[in-house]
């Protein structure tokens, strides 16, 4: 949506205009059946196991058949990700984005329960997931489908490495006080260049992560769109750009690079890069299903996360 004023526009008309650019998934309160499942417990967290253990003893006795998987497991080799119902994610944050890339392509609902120190995504708390879990199977509660972003690498024009992301893709250098040097550009042209600390891309749902520290704007998590952030730019013009989700951004390290480059994604995975390498992000075909919570909403979390007008 274009940043120009409409004046002459009844106010209406604006709020229209800005609350038809959203992709919400309309409220189904018809009952949903669940019978299989997985339970995505951070392993390193003692809560996160004894809680799993209480789900599973809690869903078995409700005859739902219960699987477990920890961080560092491959997913899709220990269970058939197409029979599975649900996904329950126990632990932070960065639980829900491993978990969200590992199951994407099987668009499976995640019931994402907070047990780590800040909990954006993850809005339900650990004594609220039964409820949280029976509003769903009610059908009181929606899915937030948030975009995705697909990630390519190339070098020397060929395809080496993709990866999807549900937060942010960011390209910075490795050392300390170095500066990168990168080109941007998106399907419709050039947009510049950038000397900078780095450059990152980030989906609605990483508006409030990374780029937010790098004084991005907060997005909806249900917008379809994309934010193009520089960190730290060695000038006073770059600002950040909000670009519609079906945008392809290319970005290019120069090949003028001499200090190391290194590609990061919801900063989980990483690749080293090269001068002359182009990064590729474009809006994945698949989205995360995030369950969302009947005890809060987005704006609730952001006043009692980010503490505006101190949290109250």
């Amino acid at each position: 949506m274009s940043e120009r004023c409409f004046p002459r526009f009844p106010d209406r008309d604006i709020v229209k205009l800005i609350v038809e650019t959203r992709t919400e998934t309309p409220l189904d309160t018809a009952p949903i059946s669940v019978s299989r499942v997985l339970v995505f417990a951070n392993g390193e967290k003692p809560q996160a196991v004894e809680l799993a253990d209480r789900i599973s003893e809690t869903l078995t006795a409700e005859n739902i058949s219960v699987f477990r998987m920890s961080l560092g497991q491959n997913v899709a080799e220990e269970i058939s990700l197409d029979t599975i119902d649900m996904v329950v994610s126990l632990g932070g944050d960065g639980t829900v984005l491993t978990c969200a890339r590992a199951i994407a392509e099987y668009d499976i609902p995640i019931l994402a329960v907070n047990l780590g120190q800040f909990g954006f995504i993850t809005e339900i708390r650990q004594d609220e997931w039964y409820d949280a879990f029976h509003a769903f199977l009610s059908g009181n509660v929606g899915v937030s489908r948030r975009l995705m972003i697909e990630v390519r690498l190339f070098r020397d024009e060929v395809c080496i490495a993709t990866c999807t992301g549900l937060n942010e893709m960011v390209v910075a250098a490795t050392g300390i006080s170095k500066i990168v040097n990168l080109t941007a550009s998106t399907s419709r042209g050039r947009l510049g260049s950038y000397r900078a600390d780095g450059l990152l891309v980030a989906t609605p749902t990483g508006s409030t992560a990374y780029s937010a520290a790098a004084g991005g704007p907060i997005l909806h998590p249900d917008l379809d769109a994309m934010i193009l952030n520089p960190i730290c730019p060695f000038t006073l013009s770059n600002r950040t750009l909000v670009m519609p989700g079906h945008e392809v951004v290319r970005i290019q390290v120069d090949h003028s690079q001499r200090t190391d480059v290194v590609m990061t994604v919801d900063g989980q995975e990483a690749h080293a890069l090269k001068a002359d390498d182009v990064i590729e992000v474009r809006r994945s075909h698949h989205r995360a299903g995030i369950i969302e919570s009947d005890r809060r909403s987005f704006y609730e979390v952001l006043r009692s996360k980010l503490h505006w007008s101190g949290g109250r």
